[in-house]
């Protein structure tokens, strides 16, 4: 018998001073059972980054045919189309074709840089994608978050991120790679 997901509950506060968004999110997180907690949170890091009233999860990695988090407009337009990790070129060519704007979040460690070297010329190509790295020791520490059911704050001030709870905080500074 196949694994289930599991399910995270996260009571999610956000002030992002950049965009001048505040608001808080009750979210429901599935978690494939191949899925790490780091790319868990990446995800939820990522929610948190272009948070919206319309922004929400799909199905994800069970589902070849659509983004694991998107802005839907209400005549079901994709405004945003959000990956994660090291993207194939041709997935990302198919999320420009669909989407308004395309983000794609790294977070790979060492291995960004060899695969950014390889897929720069040909992602450049893409003028409604953006590419967004995160810091391999940031990401590590946010598995100290990981609970079935998480509270955090998240603060964006300046392009830095604040991640915390009742009793630790990460700081997170994501590389624009390529930017729209």
């Amino acid at each position: 018998m196949a694994a289930k997901a599991t399910v995270f509950k996260v009571a999610l506060q956000i002030a992002d001073m950049d965009r001048h968004y505040y608001a808080d999110h009750a979210l429901t997180l599935a978690q494939h059972p191949s899925e790490t907690d780091t790319r868990m949170m990446v995800r939820l890091l990522a929610f948190a980054l272009n948070a919206s009233d319309t922004l929400a999860f799909s199905k994800g990695l069970c589902v070849d045919d659509e983004a694991e988090l998107w802005d839907k407009s209400l005549s079901d337009e994709i405004n945003v189309w959000v990956e994660f990790g090291q993207a194939d070129e041709k997935w990302l060519r198919k999320a420009s074709g669909r989407a308004k704007q395309v983000i794609l979040y790294t977070y790979g460690g060492r291995s960004v840089p060899i695969w950014w070297q390889q897929n720069q010329q040909a992602l450049s190509r893409y003028d409604n994608l953006s590419v967004v790295n995160f810091p391999e020791d940031a990401v590590k520490q946010l598995a100290v978050f990981v609970t079935r059911n998480m509270a955090l704050q998240v603060s964006i001030s300046e392009g830095q991120v604040w991640l915390s709870d009742n009793e630790n905080s990460v700081l997170i500074e994501p590389e624009s790679l390529k930017s729209v």
